[in-house]
């Protein structure tokens, strides 16, 4: 049992201010695996004056100290590396393999790519007569989800420590544990008192708590359209500024020369990845016409290549974080059934042998119409959609035609139609092919998929403002 009734408040852990705990469970066996305290007003409070005391020290240390530090931080992370992947298999329910290959590299990676690229980051520039300089933005309140519960927090605090911001961390409370490592791991290489302080509760107590407090300059959330919307609101009561990583509905557009049986073993590994809790999957597979039959086999085909059962064994797809979201991902699936998509493979309930636990079937539709609730609604869970073309236009088309716009994915060979689809959609990321990830490339959405960018030195640019100097020499 990993019982951690806590709080983290200005370099110590203290006691909650107030009684209420909350169970964690593994999806895997529906069992309760540790206990964790909700934080209250009170235990916010305190540590946003934390956060707020140490702000004038903390955002004058060098860019040396800050490199130095993240760098540390990093090397600590990797000790940590084997309890990291045990905690996320068991907080989330992702099976062992990607919560290694996924999970815990990308935390390493915001950690270190934040460090390398704090070394040629320019805090300065002469413009004429002016200079423009940027200054940290203050105390930062994050608020992350938990279907990655390294990856997103990683990325905020690696961008606001190399600000030079003092943060404020409200982790999802299903999935606690590995930011309670991560502030384990501040402990132990000696992040600044107040630097980071980590109050673990509800969205509605805490979340809410750091998106109106008058005390935090800047929120950084990442989770649902709704609550983003909600953030904004909160924050616009004191004026402060906010980024937001919000939802997606990504198209996944197969071109006319794409190798058929690459791409479906591509789009398959969309929907089951993390059990297809991923903001940026790409959800909706448009293709050619002329190769619907041949895709729908492909896929069919490749889908046992990404076993379903306990994360684990050697397992792809482990199951869905809670009941809640189980019975949210069985309602998308029957809308599709109502809706006329025709259904081949998986479906509603559980895969044949799974009795405990919250898995469902990696479910694939066809004869998709880009208007259906399940081809513009986020299902977050293990569904494709299945949509046809006639003409590369109509699939440009297709892809923009939603409220999103976080990813978009382009498979084939001609390198001028794969230029003109991945330019015509908009989208914060386009990956062409099986491009590798970069850690350095912006992510962030357009329209309802969000406001600013994470990842490298944009998202480093998040946690400063902009200050311009005039009349006074360089």
């Amino acid at each position: 049992m990993r019982n951690h009734l806590k709080q983290f408040i200005n370099g110590e852990w203290v006691e909650s201010t107030g009684s209420e705990t909350h169970e964690v469970i593994n999806p895997a066996t529906e069992e309760v695996i540790g206990k964790i305290s909700l934080g209250t007003k009170e235990d916010l409070d305190k540590a946003v004056a934390a956060a707020r005391a140490a702000f004038p020290s903390f955002s004058k240390t060098t860019r040396e100290e800050r490199v130095e530090m993240l760098e540390i931080i990093a090397a600590e992370y990797a000790n940590r590396k084997e309890e990291i992947i045990d905690v996320i298999t068991e907080e989330l329910g992702s099976p062992r393999s990607i919560s290694e290959k996924v999970h815990y590299n990308m935390g390493y990676n915001h950690f270190s790519e934040a460090a390398k690229a704090l070394k040629n980051f320019s805090f300065s520039e002469d413009r004429g007569d002016h200079t423009v300089v940027k200054e940290s933005i203050g105390v930062s309140g994050l608020i992350t989800p938990w279907n990655f519960p390294t990856n997103q927090a990683s990325t905020k605090i690696a961008s606001a420590f190399a600000a030079g911001s003092p943060v404020v961390l409200k982790p999802a409370e299903i999935t606690p544990f590995a930011a309670i490592i991560l502030t384990e791991i501040f402990e132990k290489v000696g992040v600044p008192k107040g630097a980071f302080n980590l109050v673990n509760g509800t969205g509605e107590t805490i979340g809410d708590g750091i998106s109106s407090h008058p005390d935090i300059d800047f929120v950084s959330f990442t989770g649902s359209a709704g609550v983003g919307e909600k953030v904004m609101k909160n924050a616009a009561e004191t004026i402060k500024n906010v980024a937001l990583e919000l939802g997606g509905k990504s198209p996944f557009v197969m071109l006319e020369d794409a190798d058929v049986e690459k791409a479906a073993k591509a789009a398959v590994s969309h929907i089951a990845t993390n059990t297809g809790q991923v903001c940026s999957a790409g959800t909706r597979m448009i293709i050619p016409s002329s190769k619907k039959e041949a895709f729908e086999e492909a896929v069919k085909k490749v889908l046992p290549e990404f076993p379903v059962g306990d994360p684990q064994d050697k397992n792809y797809v482990g199951p869905l974080v809670s009941q809640k979201q189980w019975d949210t991902v069985q309602s998308y699936i029957q809308k599709g059934i109502d809706e006329g998509a025709t259904l081949i493979a998986g479906g509603t309930g559980k895969p044949e042998g799974i009795e405990k636990g919250y898995f469902v079937k990696p479910t694939i539709f066809t004869n998709v119409k880009n208007d259906m609730v399940i081809a513009q609604e986020e299902i977050f869970g293990p569904v494709m959609s299945i949509i046809t073309y006639e003409t590369i236009d109509e699939a440009i088309e297709i892809s923009n035609d939603t409220v999103y716009g976080l990813a978009g994915y382009v498979f084939g060979e001609d390198k001028e139609t794969l230029r003109k689809v991945a330019t015509s959609i908009r989208a914060g990321r386009i990956k062409v092919n099986n491009a590798e990830l970069d850690f350095a490339a912006p992510f962030g959405g357009y329209k309802q998929s969000g406001i600013g960018r994470e990842w490298g030195d944009f998202g480093i640019e998040e946690y400063l403002e902009k200050k311009a100097i005039l009349g006074y020499p360089a």
